[in-house]
């Protein structure tokens, strides 16, 4: 029979997270007025580029604006078709190039 040797344990080393060096760009966190037609789906205040992406994408989280078959695609609803430009459907990388258009 083989003989069961002991293994030590190793102690784990919790590592820390390294900052980055980045810092973030001053023009995203701009406030950026919004146009009426996109002040009807997030609101008419100013606010920073990366806070409308985030109202932006929760109200079409909470409306279930996401194709079902292609996530990768947002189904326009009556507010969001003047901001898409008329369009029915948009990719979300033609969606930010369209919002931004919105942004005074």
């Amino acid at each position: 029979m083989a003989k069961k040797r002991k293994v030590a344990k190793k102690s784990k080393k919790v590592k820390k997270a390294k900052k980055s060096g980045r810092k973030p760009n001053p023009a995203f966190m701009k406030p950026m007025t919004p146009t009426s037609a996109l002040a009807a789906v997030i609101g008419a205040s100013a606010m920073p580029r990366t806070e409308v992406t985030k109202k932006l994408w929760a109200y079409i989280k909470r409306n279930g604006l996401q194709d079902r078959a292609n996530r990768r695609m947002i189904n326009a609803d009556e507010k969001l078709r003047p901001v898409f430009g008329g369009k029915s459907q948009v990719s979300m990388f033609e969606m930010t190039r369209l919002v931004s258009n919105h942004l005074r």
